[in-house]
C-alpha cells in the first residue's frame, strides 16, 4: 500500500517540510500538533483550551486518513512547564479515555513561547464491525 500524506493546511507544515500526518499501511503517524486553530491561525492563551484544540486537530487528520480516536496505540505528550500537565488531564480522559493508548509526557521546551502543549500521536487501523 503506497504512502499518502494528510496535510492540515497549516503555514507551518510548508514553510518547515513536514506533513500534518502519514499513512503507511495501516499505520498514521500524527506530527506533534499544538493548539492552533488552523482556520484563523490563532492558539488560546489557556493551556486546557490549547490541549482540546489539539486533539480537534489530531481528530481531523485521522478522519482524514480513514482513522478515528479509539485507532490510537500512542501518544506522548510534551509541555514546558509540568504545572500545566494536571490541568490537561480531564481533556485527555475526553479523548483519550477509550482508546487509553500508551502514553509519555516530557517537559521540554516547544518552538514557539504561546505553545504550551504539543501532542503526538500513533493509529493503528483496525477493521471496522460490518467490514471484510
Amino acid at each position: 500500500m503506497p504512502r499518502s500524506r494528510i496535510s492540515s493546511g497549516s503555514r507551518f507544515e510548508e514553510e518547515i517540510g513536514y506533513s500534518r500526518a502519514l499513512v503507511d499501511g495501516d499505520w498514521i503517524f500524527v506530527s506533534g500538533t499544538t493548539g492552533y486553530d488552523y482556520a484563523t491561525m490563532t492558539i488560546a492563551p489557556d493551556v486546557a483550551e490549547q490541549c482540546e484544540q489539539a486533539f480537534r486537530n489530531i481528530e481531523a487528520a485521522l478522519k482524514q486518513a480513514g482513522g478515528r480516536m479509539d485507532d490510537v496505540v500512542r501518544a506522548t505528550y510534551y509541555l514546558p512547564d509540568r504545572a500545566d500537565w494536571p490541568p490537561c488531564w480531564p481533556v485527555v480522559k475526553k479523548w483519550m479515555g477509550r482508546a487509553r493508548p500508551a502514553a509519555t509526557m516530557l517537559c521540554t521546551g516547544l518552538q514557539a513561547p504561546e505553545m504550551r502543549i504539543e501532542i503526538e500521536v500513533t493509529a493503528r487501523l483496525r477493521r471496522r464491525e460490518g467490514e471484510r
